[in-house]
């Protein structure tokens, strides 16, 4: 169950390999809050990559809450994936999917897809939330290697991954991609982090143009500084001790903070909303 954490600025040194364990973190994230949930995804049959920890996890739970099932996909952090589970089939009943997966592979993305769809037959959602980066201070930094993983977890996951599982949207159906508040005022030391979630906005209208005669409706979220594994596994002691001071709430988020407006995409709350993003934050303003 998750442990009490007010929303304070207090975290220790905790360095982590990626892409990091939930369960591991001090304090834990907060992924899920006491308000109870009103059907607004009742039945919906929703897929979220990167649902085991982290604002996927705050998402699938919400989802849950909402009356939604749930198929999650997630590279290898099995304790993470499978406490999120547990919260989804005891404490909301609803249906768990785990599908392990790397998603920068297009052969696994075709596989996941199609597990998906043995056990769900059609989706209504599709949260394309996975991603990784490696900070640098200069862009000598920056391994090919790296480079091309971020792109293909970050980018390509979101082409090979709604390439497989379009066909199977019913009408009415919401793509929600992850994007970053890097993507619109960039990050000096997560340059090819920030190509990508810059991308990812441009991916995201262009989608949306695209599929909006099919009725399905394509938005994004682009968080701000929050409390997760993708932070403990990547930034230094330093970093992570000072995470999130810049905002101008001068804290960092929680995923549960940010789990509302993924909620607020995939209902009909949204239905006449495509193309569009929204900004969780901490109050720095920007343009999109």
């Amino acid at each position: 169950m998750q442990k009490s954490n007010p929303k304070k600025n207090i975290f220790p040194p905790q360095p982590q390999n990626r892409p990091g364990l939930e369960y591991k973190m001090a304090p834990e994230p907060e992924y899920d809050s006491l308000k109870p949930g009103s059907n607004k995804l009742l039945n919906k049959k929703c897929v979220i990559t990167g649902g085991d920890s982290g604002i996927g996890r705050a998402v699938a739970i919400a989802f849950a809450k909402e009356g939604a099932d749930v198929a999650i996909v997630y590279l290898k952090e099995d304790q993470d994936a499978e406490d999120t589970a547990e919260i989804i089939m005891k404490k909301y009943n609803r249906q768990c999917l785990l599908i392990p997966a790397d998603l920068s592979k297009e052969a696994q993305c075709k596989n996941a897809a199609k597990k998906i769809i043995n056990k769900f037959k059609n989706i209504d959602v599709l949260v394309n939330n996975a991603g990784v980066h490696y900070p640098v201070e200069s862009i000598n930094e920056v391994t090919t290697e790296n480079l091309l993983k971020t792109f293909s977890v970050n980018v390509f996951a979101i082409f090979w991954l709604t390439k497989a599982l379009i066909t199977h949207f019913k009408k009415g159906g919401s793509i929600i991609n992850t994007a970053s508040v890097t993507a619109y005022r960039g990050s000096g030391g997560l340059l090819d982090y920030s190509a990508t979630k810059g991308a990812i906005v441009s991916l995201t209208r262009s989608l949306s143009a695209n599929l909006a005669d099919k009725g399905i409706r394509v938005n994004g979220v682009a968080p701000g500084p929050i409390w997760t594994p993708l932070i403990t596994s990547s930034f230094e002691d330093k970093k992570v001790k000072s995470f999130g001071t810049e905002t101008p709430m001068k804290r960092p988020g929680q995923p549960v903070e940010v789990a509302p407006s993924y909620v607020f995409l995939a209902s009909e709350d949204s239905s006449y909303i495509t193309g569009q993003f929204l900004h969780p934050n901490g109050g720095e303003i920007v343009n999109g």
